[in-house]
């Protein structure tokens, strides 16, 4: 995905219009908001120009103007974002400069009215991403309705952990991708119980379309084995993170691996299976040079939530939601 590319936009009352040069105040926002949001957390990258779309301004008390862009995006059901995303998806990017909550509370409106007017149906929402250790933005989000979709969860290098007796793991082959797709069916089916992933129909053929490429690429994917029967998945590939990419709008730049998925069969957890597929795939990631890994995972997912942070995870960014989109307050 691409982060999109800068307008050359002019300042018209509630809405920034695309004509003229005059950015001045828009690359103003932009490096406010970055050195307020670095300031809270290192590891986030500077704030990106924000994509195409529709384009809010408010006022704050103080006479200053913040501004957010609204970009919509329709998924069909044979997509694989269809099977962690609402079809029409309103996403807003925010340019809140230095300030915090009180700029976000006054852009809703002119987005619940925008929305409004497109007129969404049920499987819609509204999504932003905002940095985690925000709290005062985290609170207005909570006051107009959002819950937290998932994080973005960073780990740097640390000490691994050997396999429990009996277990053995070894990388996933082409010749696997029967076993490779029911354990990532089973990770997909729970979390559609306790998270924002949704179990579509067809969902079993768009695993395995995705899956087939990778597995013929050699992404790196490993399977925990007792007794011979695959029992537990570590689903990773490594990407880069590069200026003008959609990563570099979310992780600094260089070399990162992205864990997609981590599935133990329920009669297996617990055992240290997980664990210690995840010490695999960090040692040999770590070994091809990524500066760090990253993955999502859904807050509310009893699991993920406490697994996660054991094996050094720690929240960067959190996808907030509302479904559907109507129901922004």
């Amino acid at each position: 995905m691409d982060a999109g590319t800068r307008r050359d936009v002019s300042w018209h009352g509630d809405l920034l219009v695309p004509q003229g040069k005059d950015v001045t105040r828009l690359a103003s926002l932009t490096a406010a908001q970055t050195a307020r949001l670095t300031g809270m957390d290192p590891l986030l990258p500077p704030v990106a120009h924000p994509p195409d779309g529709e384009v809010i301004t408010a006022a704050l008390p103080s006479g200053e103007r913040v501004a957010g862009v609204l970009a919509r995006t329709h998924l069909t059901p044979e997509l694989p974002p269809s099977l962690w995303s609402a079809l029409d998806v309103f996403e807003l990017h925010p340019l809140l400069g230095a300030h915090g909550g009180d700029a976000f509370d006054a852009l809703v409106p002119r987005w619940r009215n925008l929305v409004e007017m497109m007129r969404p149906g049920a499987d819609s929402s509204c999504v932003v991403f905002w940095p985690s250790r925000d709290a005062e933005v985290t609170k207005s989000l909570l006051h107009h309705g959002f819950v937290p979709l998932s994080v973005i969860a960073v780990r740097g290098r640390e000490p691994g952990d050997e396999p429990p007796p009996g277990v053995t793991i070894r990388r996933a082959t082409e010749r696997d991708i029967d076993t490779v797709l029911h354990l990532a069916m089973v990770e997909l089916a729970y979390s559609a119980q306790v998270g924002g992933t949704v179990l579509r129909p067809g969902a079993a053929r768009i695993k395995r379309d995705a899956l087939i490429p990778r597995l013929a690429a050699g992404d790196p994917m490993w399977l925990a084995e007792r007794d011979g029967v695959a029992i537990g998945l570590a689903e990773c590939w490594l990407t880069e993170s590069e200026p003008g990419s959609w990563t570099a709008t979310r992780l600094p730049v260089g070399s990162w691996g992205y864990v997609n998925c981590l599935s133990v069969l329920p009669d297996a957890r617990g055992a240290g299976v997980g664990q210690a597929l995840m010490s695999v795939a960090h040692n040999e990631m770590h070994r091809r040079g990524v500066r760090g890994t990253f993955l999502y995972y859904n807050p509310p997912n009893p699991l993920s939530s406490v697994f996660w942070a054991r094996q050094g995870y720690r929240p960067l960014w959190t996808v907030w939601e509302v479904r559907p989109a109507t129901a922004l307050r």
